[in-house]
């Protein structure tokens, strides 16, 4: 039955009027919302309000001005911070600093008496290198630990760079026979290449251009290997010396069985032993653990047995077997197996009894 006032049969379609006239109308909560007018109640026009509607703050406009002040401050506060970690970060970039000249001392040894000869197994057996381990094998490493600013990590880096070096420098028979440099120095830092090379090229007795300091060589012509089994004992340590700075100091002694070097196919001369006391100190900076290089601050060599007018800046000069040195009684007296001590300062030093072979 139809409603007071409508058709009998409802509204006609196509007239307005129903529902379906204010269907396509909606309006949700964010519509009403951002309405910037607003009627009042009907308890606020019975007041002093005349109007029928009132205009809403605009809620848009404050939002951002506040999104815009609030960036300014975040962007405000970064900068802040990044100049106050800046100040303060303790870990900054290590200045580049070019690595010094190697210091070098190399002192010839001199026989008491004649230099024994005979087999290498017998020189070896008679001598104080008898229980010594063979080659790399006597150059062990202490037990590392983490300083303040280095990693352990770093730590066994640093001094299996130092071994590194001394195997290429002391023990590579090419390098020992003349025949190369290359081993060492491509294990040297490139701010000491230039010096490096003079010291091989052009070997002076100056303190900073001997070749003896940086690795041991004989000449190839005069003196040769008579078994390639070097006895090797000695100790390494580290410690940092600054926040980007570790240093390795290497205390070895190598010997060597030598023999005169024959051009005919005679019997074997005999061997004699010769033996070189090293003192090395490495540094090494992060980039050179990076790179696998080292600085060498200081090199003292102590060999014999030598004559104390013998040249040895360039390679080492071996007294052979049954040869004698020039009155080496006014020379201190220094065995080159005792580690750990004062090297000696005089140009020469007289090869303790103790360290030739007792036949």
């Amino acid at each position: 039955m139809a409603g007071r006032g409508d058709p009998p049969e409802g509204t006609p379609e196509g007239l307005p009027g129903g529902e379906d006239e204010y269907r396509s109308v909606v309006f949700d909560e964010a519509f009403v919302r951002a309405a910037r007018l607003q009627e009042f109640s009907a308890e606020e026009r019975m007041g002093e309000h005349s109007q029928a509607v009132r205009s809403r703050p605009s809620w848009e406009g404050r939002s951002g001005s506040r999104q815009a002040l609030l960036l300014v401050l975040l962007i405000v506060l970064a900068f802040g911070t990044a100049v106050y970690l800046g100040v303060r970060n303790p870990y900054q970039p290590p200045v580049d600093q070019r690595a010094e000249p190697l210091r070098t001392t190399v002192v010839p040894l001199a026989p008491q008496g004649p230099v024994p000869g005979g087999t290498p197994a017998g020189l070896f057996a008679h001598s104080p290198v008898a229980e010594y381990p063979i080659g790399a094998a006597g150059i062990n490493f202490p037990l590392a630990a983490r300083t303040t600013h280095f990693s352990e990590s770093q730590v066994v880096t640093a001094l299996g760079i130092a071994k590194d070096y001394l195997v290429a420098s002391s023990l590579e028979p090419d390098v020992l026979a003349g025949l190369t440099v290359r081993p060492p120095r491509l294990l040297v830092d490139p701010d000491q290449l230039e010096q490096f090379d003079r010291s091989v090229e052009s070997s002076q007795d100056d303190g900073r251009h001997a070749a003896s300091g940086w690795l041991i060589r004989f000449d190839p012509s005069k003196v040769v290997l008579a078994d390639p089994a070097v006895r090797v004992q000695g100790t390494l340590r580290y410690a940092e010396v600054d926040t980007d700075l570790i240093d390795v100091m290497a205390d070895h002694t190598f010997t060597y069985a030598v023999r005169p070097a024959t051009s005919g196919g005679g019997p074997a001369p005999q061997a004699s032993l010769f033996t070189v006391h090293r003192e090395l100190h490495f540094r090494f900076d992060r980039e050179d653990l990076r790179m696998h290089r080292a600085e060498l601050l200081t090199s003292t060599v102590e060999a014999g047995p030598q004559s104390c007018d013998a040249d040895t800046s360039g390679s080492l000069r071996p007294l052979l077997a049954g040869e004698r040195a020039a009155d080496p009684s006014r020379q201190a007296v220094t065995d080159p197996y005792a580690t750990d001590r004062p090297t000696t300062s005089s140009l020469c030093g007289a090869l303790a009894p103790s360290a030739q072979p007792s036949l």
